[in-house]
């Protein structure tokens, strides 16, 4: 299997074999439920949906309860879709995946959503320097954007240019964290270096290829 569903626990810090010491971000990787076996024939692309964290019946719409009942699996909250999978891969509906098809050493890579830091200005957004010289009068502007573009021609603000906005709370993909370390009672995977997200959100781990 290419990946696994999960959230992000927190961080901590291990050492390594040569004793040196390795800040990790701890993840609860699974158990994964296979909620749809997508294949080319029926579907126009071979994928596998795997769904993780119960969600009450209640709050559940009636297609989806049916969706969940063919798996034979109780309603979950997060569904995603993997498309990725090694050779003579062959899973079926309701079967369960843990942290086993994870091995110590080996990359990967980790999606999340970034923590919401609402609208910010561009000393904050974009790192840029500001003014940086409170003489002649710039009382107010120290963190201004400076100058947006010429006047007369093209007199309007070019598309892209790095202004200030609403900031983060966006899908961020981290690539090619190493697996320091598994937890296979907890269900938990130590990866090498940081994840986006505050902790409790949910991330989806993809095997480096």
């Amino acid at each position: 299997m290419s990946g696994l569903l999960g959230k992000k626990i927190g961080m901590t810090s291990i050492y390594d074999a040569s004793g040196k010491i390795v800040p990790c971000t701890v993840l609860e990787a699974g158990p994964c439920v296979v909620t749809q076996v997508k294949t080319v024939e029926k579907d126009g692309y071979s994928a596998i949906q795997l769904g993780y964290d119960e969600k009450k019946e209640k709050r559940t719409t009636k297609a989806l309860k049916g969706h969940f009942a063919k798996a034979g699996t109780t309603p979950k909250k997060l569904l995603r879709e993997f498309t990725r999978f090694e050779e003579g891969h062959k899973k079926q509906y309701g079967e369960i995946l843990d942290v086993t098809v994870f091995e110590e050493g080996e990359f990967v890579d980790v999606i999340g959503i970034s923590k919401g830091k609402g609208f910010q200005g561009v000393v904050k957004r974009h790192g840029f320097g500001g003014v940086g010289d409170s003489t002649h009068g710039q009382h107010n502007r120290l963190r201004a954007p400076g100058s947006l573009g010429a006047s007369s021609y093209p007199s309007r603000v070019l598309k892209g240019m790095r202004m200030a906005g609403q900031t983060g709370n966006k899908q961020v993909k981290m690539i090619n964290l190493q697996i320091m370390k598994i937890v296979k009672e907890k269900n938990l995977v130590l990866v090498k270096g940081s994840v986006p997200g505050p902790n409790g959100s949910y991330i989806k781990i993809e095997r480096w290829s």
